[in-house]
């Protein structure tokens, strides 16, 4: 196994990352990089993305300001997916909830953490 870094990008060109709180380890969102997002990433500090909507560099918080702050990368045994150990700087969901992942599933139904 080699120690140096040569990410796995799919066949459309991404690697899956996974962004994590690191003040309590609890996951605020799933996003996919290009290799420009990464390198981004890695010089700014910031968390960049690739926008598959737009098809184009997105730095998170650009229009709200709620920034991540990359403080570690974490990079899986075949390379493909990376987890952002990040300082979130406000609500990270687009919707204005702290974590894309609010909401736990009950049978059929969506619900509400904390309900």
């Amino acid at each position: 196994m080699s120690d140096k870094f040569e990410p796995k990008f799919d066949v459309a060109g991404l690697l899956t990352a996974v962004v994590v709180d690191v003040s309590d380890n609890s996951v605020r969102m799933v996003a996919f990089m290009d290799r420009e997002a990464l390198e981004r990433t890695r010089e700014t500090g910031l968390a960049h993305f690739h926008s598959r909507s737009r098809g184009a560099l997105w730095l998170k918080g650009e229009t709200s300001g709620n920034t991540l702050a990359v403080e570690e990368i974490l990079v899986d045994c075949d390379q493909d997916a990376v987890v952002l150990r990040c300082t979130p700087r406000g609500p990270t969901c687009h919707t204005g909830a702290e974590s894309c992942f609010y909401r736990r599933l009950e049978g059929d139904r969506l619900v509400a953490q904390g309900d």
